[in-house]
């Protein structure tokens, strides 16, 4: 989320043109992020492989495909640090299967970010929306290890809107588990790869310590937006885990409070 980011799509279904206008097309006011055409320049490959529009957010931030390596690219006016995310991406090495940062840096117009590609694709793709039961279990086994690394070993200073108290929301309920949390656990932002395994996670801006339901009750309820009702029945059960009503109700009102 890393602050007001947005979280994937806020309806379900439709169909893939409706998905290309609305997340893999810039508006007509719009323009390609400054430094695309610099590092378009500096391809990695030995043929030269136009630009792909993967993903552009409802502030703007664009996603792009360059061959062999991905540009992550927020405006200033969305007011969203991907240093935040370059510091969790890195820690992440070696640890849980996440994008590789390669450089960054700021153009006339925002923040950016190059990452190494993987052999996978998001869980929202054409063909994965069309396979949603190989792509739920995916992103719940992504949780779950994610889940499973010691937060003993998390930066002490990582901070994100699990752990905030909005007073009306009233009282928050205790901890049933406290793991190392996403933030943004909404199907767009786990990757899967040709076997419809899980690949690795992306949009890691609000990795923080806190409970895991703040991560399955956003991710349950993004698989509908995602593909549709009745998906998170097996979501719980790939992650081992039965619903909690409670916790449920009470950090979806959290993510939108905050988001």
């Amino acid at each position: 989320m890393n602050a007001v980011e947005p979280h994937g799509s806020d309806s379900p279904g439709g169909t893939n043109d409706e998905w290309t206008l609305r997340f893999r097309t810039l508006k007509p006011d719009e323009v390609p992020a400054p430094i695309l055409d610099e590092l378009s320049g500096k391809s990695t490959t030995p043929d030269p492989v136009a630009p792909e529009l993967v993903w552009r957010n409802e502030l703007g931030g664009q996603t792009w495909r360059l061959g062999d390596r991905y540009l992550k690219w927020s405006p200033h006016a969305a007011d969203i640090d991907l240093g935040r995310e370059m510091e969790r991406l890195r820690w992440l090495e070696g640890r849980h299967p996440a994008p590789r940062v390669l450089s960054s840096g700021n153009d006339s117009g925002g923040q950016w970010m190059l990452t190494a590609a993987l052999d996978a694709d998001t869980a929202v793709s054409d063909f994965w929306r069309a396979h949603p039961k190989q792509a739920v279990r995916a992103i719940a086994e992504g949780l779950r290890r994610l889940h499973a690394l010691p937060v003993t070993e998390v930066p002490s200073h990582w901070e994100s809107w699990v752990s905030r108290t909005p007073p009306e929301l009233g009282p928050r309920p205790s901890v049933d588990h406290p793991v190392l949390v996403h933030g943004d656990a909404c199907s767009p932002n786990t990757l899967v790869d040709a076997d419809g395994r899980f690949a690795a996670n992306v949009d890691v801006g609000d990795l923080a310590v806190g409970d895991r339901w703040a991560d399955l009750a956003v991710g349950a309820m993004s698989l509908e937006w995602n593909y549709g009702p009745g998906w998170d029945g097996l979501f719980y059960e790939v992650y081992g885990v039965e619903p909690d009503p409670a916790r449920v109700v009470y950090y979806r009102a959290l993510w939108g409070s905050e988001s």
